[in-house]
């Protein structure tokens, strides 16, 4: 392989790899190296083949050791068959991601070709940003809920006798209810460990979907909200939908709880017919929609991501994240926009049709 672009003796051109790819011959001169590993190391391809690898690649760890004086590839052992994947800098202190095969004609014999993958590392620090910011956001959420269950049972412990029977049942009613503020902290990180894996189990039934919204809107009446905070509408002749109930009621309560939490004045449930597209199939359309300050402009491309929380910061942020992903997982769509009066407007599609175990 004498060129950047591949064409010798592979049948995949290298360029079309999403990682970088850098090859050595048993000499250890460059004899491939692709367009990603140029842009990842900012050099310009064509000018690396024929160059020593070590060279090109001057590669240190993180603590200042030289990498290729550490693995020694060509002159090291010959029981290798490569390097696990190692956070390297180069030059400048780019960071990157390398991956190491040796390829040998024997068993035990010199090495014929050394092969480097190189990604770049800048994803693999937001993931951990992403893991740390989690763990704080959790931490957080449990300490309240927690320290007012072990407050309260070791003041009933040490003082039973001492509180008549209605301070007793308050006190067990704010345990209970922080318990199952505890028990929603789980779920959600349950949902979002499902869904960032791809392991969202979707469980298809018929759903009713005006009779599912019309659940949530009376428990939100009975809860202490006037009745005359919500108007639903529902189109005549909506098509039949087959998804997870129980989903479906977790997205439509994070969306009428957003609304209501963060939003103002009447909140709107509307039910429309999707009618079949060049881009879609037919479907259901739910709008919720408030009448408070709405979203700002600039922030609108982050509502559906982890940890967004709005202005007033309340919550974990990962219940609109759980909203895109479980509506994603049934083939649909979810957006987020400005309502007519100004306030929030979160729209989520979900498509019609009978499972194929059903026709």
């Amino acid at each position: 392989m004498d060129s950047a672009a591949g064409a010798g003796d592979v049948e995949m051109r290298p360029d079309d790899l999403p990682d970088g790819l850098v090859i050595a011959d048993e000499l250890g001169h460059i004899r491939c190296f692709n367009a990603e590993a140029g842009r990842l190391t900012g050099s310009v391809p064509t000018a690396m083949l024929g160059r020593r690898i070590q060279e090109a690649l001057p590669l240190e760890h993180t603590d200042g050791r030289r990498w290729w004086l550490v693995t020694d590839p060509y002159q090291g052992s010959a029981g290798r068959s490569g390097e696990p994947e190692h956070h390297l800098l180069l030059p400048g202190g780019q960071e990157v991601l390398v991956t190491t095969r040796y390829l040998r004609t024997t068993p035990g014999g010199p090495l014929h070709r050394l092969v480097l993958g190189l990604r770049d590392a800048g994803t693999r620090h937001r993931d951990e940003r992403s893991d740390a910011e989690l763990i704080a956001t959790v931490a957080h959420e449990l300490r309240s809920p927690l320290t007012s269950v072990k407050g309260f049972t070791a003041t009933m412990l040490d003082k039973w006798e001492r509180f008549t029977d209605d301070q007793k049942r308050l006190m067990l009613q704010t345990v209970d209810s922080d318990a199952d503020r505890v028990t929603r902290l789980i779920t959600e990180l349950l949902d979002v460990s499902r869904i960032d894996s791809g392991r969202l189990e979707i469980r298809r039934q018929p759903v009713r979907l005006a009779e599912a919204v019309g659940r949530h809107v009376e428990t939100l009446v009975n809860g202490g909200l006037p009745a005359d905070r919500f108007t639903v509408r529902v189109a005549a002749d909506l098509p039949g939908v087959w998804a997870d109930p129980d989903k479906i009621d977790q997205v439509l309560g994070n969306l009428l709880e957003n609304a209501v939490r963060h939003g103002a004045g009447t909140v709107t449930i509307e039910l429309d017919r999707v009618p079949p597209g060049d881009h879609h199939q037919e479907g259901t359309a739910v709008t919720v929609s408030d009448e408070g300050p709405g979203i700002p402009e600039e922030a609108m491309h982050l509502v559906f991501t982890r940890f967004w929380r709005g202005s007033d910061r309340s919550g974990t942020g990962l219940g609109l994240y759980i909203v895109k992903g479980i509506v994603e997982a049934h083939g649909g769509t979810v957006t987020a926009g400005r309502g007519a009066r100004g306030g929030a407007r979160f729209r989520f599609t979900l498509p019609a049709g009978t499972p194929a175990f059903m026709v």
